[in-house]
């Protein structure tokens, strides 16, 4: 099929991405020099300012399409996947990495019969029979954090959170119990503390050194991939002798393993074992940092919120007081609490930028883009500006909810902390069910006295594999009769 670009009569001719402003390039390294990997979103995010919502990156040799406007931005992700793709250099480090193949890198066919297969583990249904399991880790979390508020002792938010995501997740995923929050120290969580890192260096690494030498890092990594798979391959063939001494699980599955090897099974879904164990590794991948990192951010802001902190903390004490009792559908009325879990994603999503690869020649906004090329999508930029959201640097839930009018000020369509289009994230649902019974749990039990950063500055943003606030501590206080 010919996708070449046309003009009708009376249209403009489309501009070209070389003949965008953008800032001022270097021969062959282009823009790369100025922009830190760790810090990559706030450099574009600055050029976004200076040179509008459509302009000219140039990493390396690569000449990059920037775009910031939402509604571009929108069409380009619903674009997917057969208009626009994750960038080939993520596909093939991955794949360089060993890893299973998972949702995040397949494209086309591939990623239609593995969407079925994740989004029947996603289901409603699934996550609503997990439920009582999420709420026990909860609680786990509740019992350490005890000791730490009798003691006066600081909390490692980022440590913390990560092990409460790992636990559930891990938990969902195989239906095994893990439990890293008692000090228990899963071998799996140790895998991602090597393979995350690993996977953001080597994406913006100008020099694909380690396909020529191996530092000790690169061999931890190989290390860390291969036991990753090995020990995800061993859980799919567990899963598969339950299922065959209990078959009555194919219909009903205990867990989301069970629910994507019963869906692979079925005639025609175009999925094997290796695509199943790729999925599980990916969920790991995604639902440890990006929901840790959303709740550190949360309580970040609430605390420096503090008619906001005080609001969530009577509704969740009005209606969801106990964790022992806690709900899905105590969980859906705390509207507050949701809004400021909306509003905390405008401020910090953990995905402010998304990368993608044109698939066919196709125009963004009047701009040509060949086949190949890349298109920066900046998600943060009109999020978080007073032409879409007044006073938009403060933290307001109220934004979110509907005013004695019913109108609800915010627009929901210009933030897109889970993506947009077909290839929205599949675990949305399940992540802000964690970050709310999380929360509950915390302003339900505890006063915050303090949520610090390292020097008593405003929180930096860390960009890895997702945008993390850098060293975050919280202390709390039992309250009177916890």
């Amino acid at each position: 099929m010919d996708h070449t670009v046309s003009l009708a009569a009376d249209e403009q001719p489309l501009r070209s991405i070389a003949s965008l402003p953008g800032p001022r390039r270097l021969p062959l390294v282009g823009n790369a020099l100025q922009i830190h990997p760790l810090r990559i979103h706030q450099e574009v995010e600055r050029w976004c300012r200076e040179y509008g919502p459509f302009f000219r990156m140039d990493i390396g040799r690569t000449m990059a399409l920037v775009v910031a406007d939402h509604d571009a931005v929108s069409e380009v992700l619903r674009n997917r996947p057969d208009g626009f793709r994750r960038p080939v250099i993520s596909e093939r480090v991955a794949r360089e990495m060993g890893g299973l193949p998972g949702l995040f890198d397949a494209e086309g066919a591939e990623w239609r019969n593995q969407r079925r297969m994740v989004m029947q583990g996603f289901a409603p249904h699934a996550i609503k029979a997990y439920f009582p399991s999420l709420v026990k880790v909860a609680l786990r979390l509740q019992r350490r954090w005890d000791g730490a508020a009798r003691e006066g002792r600081a909390i490692d938010l980022a440590a913390d959170l990560k092990r409460y995501t790992v636990d559930i997740i891990a938990g969902l995923a195989f239906g095994t119990e893990v439990n890293t929050i008692d000090g228990g120290e899963d071998v799996i969580q140790q895998y991602l503390d090597e393979i995350l890192p690993a996977l953001a260096r080597r994406t913006f690494s100008p020099i694909p050194y380690w396909r020529y030498f191996r530092l000790p890092q690169d061999r931890r990594l190989d290390r860390a991939v291969a036991e990753l798979t090995t020990a995800v391959r061993d859980l799919i063939a567990q899963a598969r002798d339950r299922m065959a001494a209990n078959p009555a699980l194919a219909a009903r599955p205990g867990n989301l393993l069970e629910a994507m090897i019963a869906a692979s099974d079925q005639e025609g879904s175009g999925v094997n074992d290796e695509a199943v164990g790729g999925n599980v590794s990916t969920m790991l991948l995604a639902g440890e940092d990006t929901t840790a990192n959303s709740i550190a951010w949360l309580l970040y802001l609430l605390r420096r919120s503090p008619g906001a902190l005080e609001r969530a903390c009577e509704e969740v004490r009005r209606l969801a007081p106990d964790p022992a009792g806690f709900t899905i559908e105590r969980m859906d009325a705390l509207d507050y609490l949701d809004a400021c879990v909306q509003e905390s994603m405008r401020l910090k999503p953990v995905a402010p930028y998304m990368p993608l690869e044109a698939l066919r020649e196709t125009s963004v906004a009047g701009i040509h883009v060949p086949v190949g090329g890349l298109v920066w999508c900046v998600l943060r930029h009109d999020s978080v500006s007073d032409g879409h959201f007044p006073r938009a640097a403060e933290f307001d839930p109220l934004r979110w909810l509907p005013d004695a009018n019913g109108v609800v000020a915010g627009d929901k369509r210009v933030p897109m902390p889970f993506g947009s289009g077909p290839r929205t994230c599949p675990g949305r649902y399940l992540a802000l069910l964690e970050i709310k019974v999380a929360m509950a749990m915390i302003l339900g039990r505890y006063d915050i006295l303090a949520v610090d950063t390292p020097d008593g500055k405003e929180a930096g943003e860390l960009m890895s594999f997702v945008m993390s606030p850098i060293g975050l501590t919280m202390r709390l206080r039992l309250r009177d009769g916890a």
